[in-house]
């Protein structure tokens, strides 16, 4: 077939997906919102954090217009497949390296809220992310899938992401992440797609709320448009003292 009809059928199936992500973390929204919004509010920091293709999450997260500008986004290159495919897959399963990156990147405990994406959410990076700023006193936002982390083997002695979190949005995506074709898949994998999905869900949850409790959040408008530079460089120059990679 040339026409494009797998293409189409497996579109409406990834809406449907979409709509019972949606549907499934409702409520999970709502408390996620709440914790952004109290954190905000505090003049604390979003940290949001990824390894490999969860990095996608992250970067979705961060200096994008309609996003939040108190946003410090966590980063070590080994992490990202650019830079190497195979030492990704290895610095991810470093034991140690969540507590050196959130001990550089000074998450104030108490204060700060934590976002972490990882699809199986088993190894020992975004797992030791979240139970050491949990530990400092941290609300640890996880948007994982508990039906891949089921599926994954354990690399660590604290459990899961979903274990380790306060809060948990579920992408509800298979284990081995891929899609297509339904009954014995090999491609198409859904976790980027999900990982933003939910990100966005919660912008709007958090807009939404915080202007019903008349709470002022800063938000990045896009540099594209007329105004949008003169609007972001206040926030730049109040953030960016804060988060290095605003600079």
């Amino acid at each position: 077939m040339t026409d494009g009809s797998h293409a189409r059928k497996h579109a409406e199936r990834n809406l449907q997906d979409l709509d019972r992500v949606a549907e499934h973390n409702g409520a999970a929204l709502g408390e996620a919102a709440g914790k952004l919004i109290d954190c905000l509010d505090d003049d604390g920091l979003v940290f949001t954090a990824g390894a490999g293709h969860s990095l996608a999450g992250v970067l979705e997260s961060f200096y994008r217009a309609g996003g939040l500008a108190a946003v410090r986004p966590l980063y070590h290159p080994d992490l990202l497949p650019l830079h190497g495919a195979a030492t990704s897959t290895a610095t991810e399963r470093k034991q140690g390296l969540a507590r050196e990156v959130l001990q550089e990147a000074g998450l104030r405990g108490g204060t700060d809220v934590l976002v972490v994406f990882s699809n199986s959410g088993t190894n020992p990076y975004p797992v030791e992310l979240a139970a050491t700023a949990r530990r400092e006193g941290s609300e640890v936002i996880a948007v994982t899938s508990t039906a891949a982390s089921a599926g994954a083997p354990r690399r660590t002695a604290e459990g899961t992401l979903a274990e380790q979190a306060t809060c948990l949005l579920d992408t509800l995506v298979p284990a081995g992440d891929v899609t297509h074709p339904e009954q014995r898949p090999a491609t198409a994998p859904g976790s980027s797609l999900a990982n933003v999905f939910l990100w966005n869900l919660l912008m709007v949850e958090t807009y939404e709320r915080a202007n019903e409790l008349g709470v002022s959040l800063p938000w990045w408008r896009s540099s594209n448009v007329p105004g949008g530079d003169e609007a972001n460089s206040g926030r730049l120059e109040q953030y960016g003292k804060r988060i290095p990679r605003l600079r």
